[in-house]
């Protein structure tokens, strides 16, 4: 009996925590005591998120990391939020909100300057081409967030081609943590990860990776390869994209794949997340949160200790099979063999992610517009099949294209 209570007991819980507050709910449990968060050196009051090692690095983070592109000047709720439960792992990058994001972090750390210790503070070169490029990005990102250092800076950003990991690139890292303006240096990739992780594993100067992982990618034979050599070199690995959006496609899969897990007692989104820290050479699921709803869910999900089954990883299996067509997967070589007048169609495709399935409209037209008006031109023009024929999701490229200028446009 007790069994069975202590399971409905964590249902609720996991189920109510959106909406109520987790601190409201773990209040009532008598898990936490007060509210002061005034003195970070004092025992925390608030249940903590585990923590694993950083790879080959003496640092250990939280499972969690919280992705602050939502994050502006005016909107600082959810960073102290995020240091109640122990979240103290901040990613955001230079060109973020236009570079909002990188300033709202400088107005709280300038209002709590004694926090700044405590924090893991990572930021993006975004697309930087050259090390000249990272250096410059760099001293604007140290001056918008009022620091003197990054812990973690992925100075290659977007990486997709194994070319952009140069000894020039490598010989900058090295140089920018001699001179203490780092402490680690990365690369985040969301296209041709497997390719990518696989050329990065035999690059000692890099000590993270941040890259797309999801119960999708992990159907992936090359990238399981290529991740676990990664490992296997103590390169420390931080997953993002963890819910595997695709283009919100409403199908019957997807109403049973939300009933199992309500019935385990998680949501769908907190399933996925448990899912990816569940595999261990990961050290933590970077996830943008919008809102304290949404933190709220995915701490809980963190800190509840039940294990997933082997059923529940069945029916990821099975939904992801049958999603597949809805989901890009980022292989944009495969794309751009198919269509070299058209390079930007795995871009193209999380573009209109970002519209359909996270609702941010203004920013995918905006980086719409940043694809050359010659290719925009043309995209309606163009002959899509041989990419279809080649897809590995086997997505219905030319009807995703159209509807793309269609609302991007």
């Amino acid at each position: 009996m007790k069994k069975e209570q202590d399971t409905i007991d964590r249902r609720n819980f996991l189920k109510t925590v959106g909406a109520a507050g987790l601190s409201t709910i773990l209040a009532s449990t008598g898990a936490i005591a007060g509210l002061d968060q005034s003195n970070p050196e004092e025992k925390p009051k608030y249940p903590q998120v585990p923590r694993r090692k950083l790879g080959k690095t003496k640092v250990k983070i939280p499972w969690l990391s919280f992705g602050t592109y939502q994050v502006d000047v005016e909107n600082q709720i959810l960073l102290q939020k995020t240091l109640q439960y122990g979240v103290n792992f901040w990613d955001t990058a230079y060109d973020y909100a236009g570079g909002n994001s990188e300033l709202g972090i400088g107005k709280f750390i300038a209002k709590n300057p004694k926090i700044r210790k405590s924090l893991f503070l990572a930021t993006k070169a975004s697309i930087a081409g050259t090390p000249e490029e990272m250096e410059k990005r760099l001293a604007t990102s140290l001056e918008r967030m009022n620091t003197g250092y990054i812990d973690l800076y992925f100075g290659l950003n977007q990486c997709s081609n194994p070319a952009w990991l140069t000894s020039e690139v490598g010989k900058w890292a090295e140089s920018a943590k001699e001179r203490k303006l780092i402490r680690l240096f990365g690369l985040s990739t969301h296209q041709n990860a497997a390719i990518v992780l696989a050329a990065a594993a035999k690059m000692p100067w890099i000590d993270v990776i941040l890259t797309p992982y999801n119960f999708y990618l992990i159907q992936d034979a090359e990238l399981q390869s290529a991740i676990d050599a990664c490992h296997k070199a103590g390169i420390g690995l931080i997953a993002m994209k963890t819910q595997g959006m695709g283009q919100k496609i409403q199908t019957d899969a997807e109403k049973k794949l939300v009933e199992h897990f309500l019935q385990r007692g998680f949501t769908e989104a907190q399933a996925k997340i448990k899912l990816v820290l569940e595999d261990k050479r990961f050290s933590s699921a970077c996830v943008g949160m919008k809102n304290v709803s949404v933190f709220n869910s995915n701490v809980a999900a963190a800190l509840d200790k039940t294990k997933l089954t082997r059923a529940d990883r069945d029916i990821f299996k099975e939904y992801a099979k049958a999603t597949c067509s809805s989901y890009c997967a980022g292989c944009s070589d495969i794309c751009s063999s198919a269509l070299p007048d058209v390079p930007y169609v795995n871009d193209i495709m999380r573009y209109l992610m970002y519209y359909n399935s996270y609702g941010e409209h203004a920013e995918a037209r905006r980086l719409f517009a940043q694809i050359p008006v010659g290719v925009r031109n043309k995209l309606l023009d163009m002959d899509y099949s041989l990419a279809e024929a080649r897809c590995p999701q086997r997505m219905p490229i030319r009807e995703l294209v159209n509807e793309a200028v269609s609302r991007l446009a």
